[in-house]
């Protein structure tokens, strides 16, 4: 498989690593349950640990930003998904923008 390949495919797990934290997250209600809490905790290390061997072969700011707008996208996603929170034309503008920004610094590191 091609290592550059390898390591989007890693970026990815990253980012369904760190969304399950954040639901986690959700779920720890401030961190007063145990279990929520520890699966938060685990699932945000994991994702470090994916993100930190991808840089291996990937370039850090690109990495960053393709797993930072990945994850916030697919967050708010979840939240309006799983949680209800309000859709509006605003929020999927501005997701819109979030992945279109990533787009954009991805086609700018290859000139």
């Amino acid at each position: 498989m091609n290592p550059n390949l390898s390591a989007w495919l890693l970026v990815a797990a990253s980012v369904i690593a760190e969304v399950a934290g954040t639901v986690a997250l959700k779920y720890s209600d401030g961190f007063s349950r145990l279990l929520p809490s520890g699966m938060a905790a685990a699932c945000y290390a994991l994702a470090i640990w994916l993100m930190a061997v991808a840089m291996r072969q990937l370039d850090m700011g690109l990495t960053y930003a393709v797993w930072a707008a990945s994850g916030t996208a697919a967050a708010a996603v979840v939240g309006m998904a799983l949680f209800g929170e309000p859709v509006g034309v605003i929020k999927v503008v501005g997701l819109v923008c979030v992945v279109g920004g990533v787009v954009m610094l991805h086609l700018g590191s290859s000139q």
